[in-house]
């Protein structure tokens, strides 16, 4: 049986990489904010988050190692957002260059690139309080993890 610290835990590993994704998608398609290269790097940690965190609620003997791996996910979207706010906040120099977003089915490949945005990893598209989303992606991701990471530690103290 898993305490309600795990049962928080687990549910935390889905709703939070799950709503990260969505609100990428959504400013994204709803308002024009193509990603840029590093956008995309912190989505991946996401995807497999939420895919770990979905398996544990199927494999039930690795329920804890699942969710535990999912919060890793977490933290580590965390971290490349971190490190792409400080290049666009201009603390460092960031290692990739401008980027495009992707060409759409059945069109003519070069014509659809070069009509494409481009998109620069060192400018943030949208602040709020001077904070950018892959700031506030940091921020989220990184303190969910911890609060994941406490939860899972806390059933192991009697």
């Amino acid at each position: 049986m898993k305490g309600r610290s795990e049962i928080v835990a687990q549910r935390l590993a889905l709703a939070l990489p799950a709503a990260l994704l969505a609100g990428a998608y959504v400013s994204q398609y709803g308002f024009g904010l193509f990603p840029c290269e590093m956008c995309w790097w912190q989505r991946w940690p996401h995807f497999a988050a939420v895919a770990l965190a979905l398996a544990s609620f199927v494999i039930v003997p690795q329920r804890r190692v699942l969710v535990a791996l999912a919060a890793g996910g977490i933290l580590t979207s965390g971290l490349i957002g971190a490190f792409h706010a400080g290049v666009e906040y201009g603390w460092w120099e960031g290692i990739t260059a401008c980027a495009v977003t992707g060409t759409p089915a059945g069109s003519d490949p070069l014509e659809a690139i070069l009509a494409q945005p481009t998109v620069s990893c060192s400018q943030a598209p949208w602040t709020l309080a001077g904070i950018s989303l892959a700031g506030f992606n940091a921020l989220f991701s990184i303190g969910g993890a911890i609060a994941i990471f406490a939860l899972l530690a806390k059933k192991n103290r009697k």
